[in-house]
């Protein structure tokens, strides 16, 4: 998505980026953001007492959406980075409606079709939630860049509660998998986007399935770049910071995401119960 020529002063670049998601899968766009972006405070709000977002409306959709970034920007987030891609294909332009152009909007699916569409791809597969699939964001983003390109979208609902449950390298997982991507619609791609921020958590296991045979897109580190590339456009990378400070408030504590949040941000993390 290209922001908007936008004045930004009021800005500084010591305040935290805010990142949202359903669950645990916006965590393997903010552990990349970490990776990339060291010295960055980060606020993260994890849905999970309304997840899967994929089998919900978009009008609930739009309202749990609006409400998080309306928090996000009272805990005084210098940027929101929509890290779920059902909530970027249904609720993109509310969010950044609600923003009201006071900070930067980065989401999970025009930085990764743009990449996308800008390289040499034939055949491109999407497996995402049923309300990604259904918006077809994935294939307009792409084929307004590129109208070569084939895009083939293929809804898999099942994988967000698996992984949220904690399924992962389970032979139940492994069942689901196959069953997806064998599918007829995925035949002939050579390229594979995860359209879901959950689905990294899952990387291993899909690349195991392909071999070598299809190309497997790295989206959370496409849109960590792109949040870099955004913040430092507008003098808002934080580059003195050696005590970053991750603070994750969830509408439901799960085990699952105390796991994996500690996995990836170590053992001493700030969860705090949060319901809007």
């Amino acid at each position: 998505m290209k922001t908007h020529k936008q004045n930004y002063s009021h800005l500084s670049p010591s305040q935290p980026i805010g990142i949202f998601d359903s669950g645990v899968g916006g965590l393997t766009v903010a552990k990349e953001i970490k990776r990339l972006l060291p010295n960055e405070d980060l606020i993260y709000f994890g849905d999970t007492k309304h997840l899967p977002y994929g089998e919900k409306s978009k009008e609930a959709i739009i309202e749990y959406s609006t409400k998080i970034t309306n928090f996000l920007l009272s805990q005084n987030c210098k940027a929101i980075v929509i890290a779920c891609n059902t909530a970027t294909a249904n609720a993109l332009q509310d969010v950044v409606h609600s923003v009201a152009g006071k900070v930067p909007v980065i989401d999970v699916i025009n930085p990764v079709a743009e990449k996308v569409a800008f390289e040499i791809h034939n055949n491109v597969g999407v497996i995402a939630t049923k309300a990604t699939v259904n918006s077809g964001l994935y294939k307009k983003s792409i084929r307004k860049n590129n109208r070569f390109i084939r895009v083939d979208e293929l809804a898999t609902p099942l994988l967000v509660p698996a992984i949220e449950e904690g399924f992962k390298n389970h032979p139940i997982t492994h069942a689901i998998i196959y069953n997806y991507l064998s599918n007829s619609k995925l035949k002939n791609i050579e390229t594979l986007i995860l359209g879901c921020t959950h689905y990294p958590l899952l990387l291993d296991e899909i690349k195991q399935y392909y071999g070598n045979r299809v190309r497997v897109i790295d989206s959370p580190n496409i849109v960590a770049n792109h949040l870099s590339t955004i913040l430092d456009k507008y003098n808002l990378l934080n580059k003195h910071n050696p005590k970053p400070n991750y603070h994750f408030y969830l509408s439901d504590i799960t085990k699952n995401f105390e796991k994996i949040s500690k996995k990836f941000f170590g053992k001493t993390i700030d969860l705090e119960f949060k319901v809007l």
